[in-house]
Formats: structure tokens, C-alpha cells, sequence
């Protein structure tokens, strides 16, 4: 088992900047790849950033260039640093952790709010 905590979400103005950080616990010998999902209201889940064990990293075209996605070596944290925000940015964003022999997420953190408004 894996728990997620996710913290750092918030209120920010367009263009402002917000780091979401994801801490970690469990059995996280087992994990693959780390990412970042988002929720909006009325909208379906989607990928923000994703990255690898190895340090493999895959961006959403719509975060491309303005988010970054690190790790711990230890697997133990993943973070998300974004940049030039916008009001479309604004969603409920969650950590989820993948294991080995899976395709899709199997473990998630509790979700983060983050508004990007005047």
C-alpha cells in the first residue's frame, strides 16, 4: 500500500506561480511512474505531468513548457512547479503513484484546489 498527501495548492492571480508538492509513504519499492492529474469542475480527469523511475518525463500539451514535474530519488516525493497560470489551470489537482504491471494509476492523494483568478 501507498499513501499520498498532497500540499501547496492555493489561491494565484493569472501569470503567478504555485508548487504543489506530494509526499509519500509505503511500500514505494513497487512504484514505476509518479504524475500529476487535474479535475475541473464538470470537466473529466486529466494528465498533467508524468514521470518515470528512470526520470522519464511526459507533459500534457497544455502544461508543456510552463509546469515541471521532479522526484526524489527515494520515490518518496513528487512535486509540480507551475508557471505562467492560468484561469484554465484551475481545477483540483492529484498525485497519483503507479506500480509495477500497471497501466493507469493505482494509488491517490486527496486532491489539492488550485484557483488561478483576479
Amino acid at each position: 500500500q501507498v499513501q499520498l498527501v498532497e500540499s501547496g495548492g492555493g489561491l494565484v492571480q493569472p501569470g503567478g506561480s504555485l508548487r504543489l508538492s506530494c509526499l509519500a509513504s509505503g511500500n514505494l519499492f513497487s512504484i514505476k511512474a509518479m504524475g500529476w492529474y487535474r479535475q475541473a469542475p464538470g470537466k473529466q480527469r486529466e494528465l498533467v505531468a508524468t514521470i518515470r523511475e528512470g526520470g522519464t518525463i511526459n507533459y500534457s500539451n497544455s502544461t508543456k513548457g510552463r509546469f515541471t514535474i521532479s522526484k526524489s530519488i527515494a520515490k518518496d516525493t513528487v512535486s509540480l512547479q507551475m508557471s505562467s497560470l492560468e484561469p484554465e489551470d484551475t481545477a483540483v489537482y492529484y498525485c497519483a503513484y503507479t506500480t509495477w504491471g500497471r497501466f493507469e494509476p493505482d494509488y491517490w492523494g486527496q486532491g489539492t484546489q488550485v484557483t488561478v483568478s483576479l
